[in-house]
């Protein structure tokens, strides 16, 4: 027997191995596809292209709080020069005049290609006096310091026209030289990340990398006692995952050591205690090994769900250990074994329905809790009675225990009291049938008011792009998609102009179309034609003719360089902007994203959706309001996995109807779960709570803990009394489960809280109601 039980550890210990193998090469992924359909809608593909990779997604807000002005620039300043510097960042930006070096000299060698300045009349004597006069006054500007030593190589100030495109929105404020808040009280600064947005390692290197320097730069500068403040979609992400690390840690830990403590108290085993586990573990590892193995990629709230597996996965060693324990492994498996059976059957079916979701995260969530429950029942049933043999037993139950045996008998007397309940339930919830389900995907993010408020005050005083809002366009390829957005950039541009928007980024500002490259390269006139209106243009100009030999010198060789390619932006962050707007489909066609900036004082950052779908009309472009877009696919989401929901519960009825052959012992068995749910959700409401997602598994994790219990107190029924043995190993189920349930629910963590809350007391209440409800009179006059 001892060699048995070694082989048969070891055959378990291998297979736990490969799957650490299997786990340790899998792919994680925390990226908001979860929440996308497996065939995704081109504004769905815009929303999930734009939260990993686009430009705002890689935006990080930076203020320096604290001290007097001067001293918040002289930190400003510091900050910039060290954090340009460092490869993690592509732009760095606070408002001083040198914050483009590495873009420059792209913006001058191809300043024809890029300037919405280039036209034919720009070139005409009218044109050019104009230009160059408009050019001269700028010099003794701010603005002047960055045209002056190219003065003679672009007097029109091409290069000022493609910077002005850069950020035609409204600009931050600015105080001792640098951005400041519009208070006035905080110096701001902008940078644009290189890691993507979905990369939360590399945000939270970056986000790090800008604590460093500033406490560096504090140091240098002399000017203790200010203060640093982040926000942005990364500092969201990494703040998130720390936290839901954190407490899923906390939580794991306290409900481990609770759950311990009662069993050992039970078993007065360490090793049974052990034992106990292997269940829960194996069942654990199984769930994400094959869905790394079916899906390629296991989400993170995936992975955070398998932390409620727990409840359901010690129960079956329960069950084992003090049923058996008592009357031995052969009539442990012919009396105990089938109702065990039965109940990972109906958990399996009520889980296994979301397999067939169109969304891959549903599915996901599925495919792991049929892994992990049925992979816990067979190792309770071919593996723990192996190893733990039959040299164990577990403690008689106490005298509490025979005293609840005593009084179940007489627990059908309150059965009109839950049948009332039951109606009562019904009635409030069909009442509020409209009212239960949270729309808003805010429901289970971790970022609290607070934090969201001072995201709005930051984007709103550096006049940073919305995360919220975008220009989406499909095309068949880079040309036809850079064309659609300059299209529709005339029409955003009129916006601008009447204050509708703020403005908005394209990457035709960065790389036009070669159409439009080609129309302004031919606005260029030949170089004796250039000179000579030169000569006739600039008589009285301060500015002589003569001097201007670089720029018609710079001016032909534009006209026969061509067009720019993407290529040419390699080394700048103009690039990577490019890139995060202009990016390839998995259909061979490409997508442009264009972020907008609501307007300055727009009530809750909004945008006019309908005025400007109006205007975007006929353009080929689509406006996207992510939030109303995310918020109409999680209520997709959620709609079809309560259909689904409905179909395993379907299922299971088909089941114990085959199964239980009894009209009455189907019907209370059902009531007991049905009853169970309605209660839960109809507390839930009653204290504030609107249910989403979480809520939803949460209920089906009652549905299969509360089948256990239904099943064990329906054996009565059956004519196989439930003895004092039986109804310890329930009430230790229960209170494990309560207590692992218990702690999710003290968590601050909207994913984690909603299963506590739904799990713990539901637990707790299918127990009551299955002994109310299922447990038979009979019994007790017997």
């Amino acid at each position: 027997m001892r060699s048995a039980a070694v082989r048969v550890f070891l055959v378990w210990l291998a297979l736990m191995l490969a799957g650490v193998a299997v786990v340790w090469n899998s792919r994680f992924s925390a990226d908001m596809s979860f929440f996308l359909p497996s065939k995704p809608s081109a504004e769905q593909q815009a929303l999930a292209g734009q939260l990993r990779d686009g430009t705002v997604s890689r935006l990080l807000m930076v203020s320096v709080g604290g001290g007097d002005a001067v001293q918040r620039a002289a930190v400003s300043r510091e900050l910039r020069k060290r954090l340009a510097s460092d490869p993690a960042y592509v732009s760095v930006q606070n408002g001083e005049a040198g914050g483009l070096e590495g873009e420059r000299d792209v913006l001058l060698r191809h300043r024809y290609r890029l300037s919405p300045a280039v036209t034919p009349e720009r070139f005409t004597e009218e044109g050019l006096l104009s230009a160059v006069t408009d050019t001269i006054d700028l010099l003794s500007s701010p603005a002047g310091l960055l045209l002056k030593p190219y003065l003679l190589n672009d007097p029109t100030g091409e290069v000022l026209a493609v910077l002005g495109q850069l950020n035609p929105a409204s600009q931050p404020q600015m105080r001792e030289g640098v951005w400041a808040s519009r208070n006035g009280e905080r110096a701001m600064l902008l940078l644009q990340t290189r890691a993507l947005g979905s990369d939360t390692d590399g945000q939270a290197a970056a986000i790090d990398g800008v604590r460093t320097a500033f406490a560096q730069a504090v140091q240098a500068t002399g000017h203790a006692g200010l203060a640093l403040q982040m926000s942005g979609p990364g500092q969201f992400a990494v703040q998130s995952r720390e936290t839901i690390k954190n407490e899923t840690s906390q939580l794991f830990l306290i409900s481990m050591l609770g759950i311990a403590g009662v069993l050992l108290w039970v078993y007065r085993s360490p090793r049974l205690l052990a034992l106990g586990l292997l269940p829960m573990l194996s069942g654990a590892l199984a769930g994400v090994v094959v869905v790394s193995l079916v899906h390629g990629t296991v989400f993170g709230i995936t992975m955070g769900f398998g932390t409620a597996l727990i409840g359901e996965a010690v129960d079956y060693a329960i069950y084992f250990f003090v049923q058996s324990g008592r009357m031995g492994l052969a009539a442990w498996r012919q009396q105990f074994w089938p109702t065990v059976r039965l109940g990972v059957l109906t958990s399996a079916l009520g889980f296994g329905a979301l397999l067939f979701s169109g969304f891959p995260g549903l599915s996901q969530l599925g495919l792991y809790a049929l892994t992990g429950v049925v992979t816990a029942a067979l190792v309770t049933r071919f593996v723990l009675p192996v190893l733990a043999g039959t040299g164990f037993e577990v403690p008689a139950p106490g005298a509490w225990v025979h005293r609840v045996h005593a009084l179940l008998g007489q627990a059908w007397r309150l059965r009109a009291a839950v049948g009332l309940l039951g109606l009562v339930t019904l009635g409030y919830l069909w009442q509020q049938r409209d009212n239960l389900w949270h729309a808003d995907l805010s429901a289970l993010s971790t970022v609290s008011q607070a934090e969201a408020e001072n995201d709005a005050r930051m984007r709103d005083d550096l006049a940073a792009p919305d995360a919220r809002y975008l220009v989406s366009i499909h095309a068949k390829n880079p040309e036809l998609a850079l064309q659609a957005a300059e299209r529709a950039g005339q029409q955003l541009d009129r916006l601008v102009e009447e204050g509708v928007i703020g403005g908005y980024d394209s990457p035709a500002r960065f790389l036009p179309s070669a159409q439009l490259q080609q129309q302004r390269l031919a606005s260029l006139p030949e170089a004796p034609v250039l000179q000579a209106r030169l000569q006739a243009a600039l008589v009285d100009s301060p500015l002589s003719a003569s001097r201007l030999g670089p720029f018609v010198a710079d001016v032909q060789a534009a006209r026969t360089a061509g067009v720019m390619q993407r290529a040419d932006l390699d080394g700048s962050a103009l690039a990577l902007a490019v890139d995060s707007m202009l990016m390839p489909d998995q259909d061979g066609g490409w997508n442009v994203m264009m972020p907008l900036r609501p307007a300055p004082g727009a009530p809750d950052a909004s945008l006019p959706v309908e005025r400007l779908r109006a205007a975007l009309a006929g353009s080929g472009a689509v406006f996207v309001d992510l939030k109303t877009e995310f918020e109409s696919l999680y209520g997709g989401y959620v709609g079809e996995a309560v259909r689904l929901s409905l179909l395993g519960f379907l299922a299971i009825v088909v089941l114990l109807a085959v199964t239980l052959r009894s009209p009455g012992r189907l019907l209370r068995v059902l009531l007991t779960l049905v009853i169970t749910v309605m209660v839960v959700i109809t507390a839930l409401h009653l204290s504030g709570q609107r249910l989403h997602l979480l809520h939803l598994v949460g209920m089906l994790l009652t549905v299969a803990v509360g089948s256990n219990y239904a099943l064990f107190f329906d054996r009565a029924a059956g004519g196989e009394p439930l003895d004092a043995a039986t109804l310890m190993s329930l009430s230790v189920a229960t209170v494990t489960t309560a207590i692992g349930f218990g702690a999710l629910a003290t968590s601050n963590v909207p994913v984690l809280n909603a299963i506590g809350i739904t799990v713990g007391p539901g637990a707790l209440m299918s127990l009551l109601l299955a002994a109310v409800l299922v447990y038979p009179k009979a019994t007790a006059d017997r």
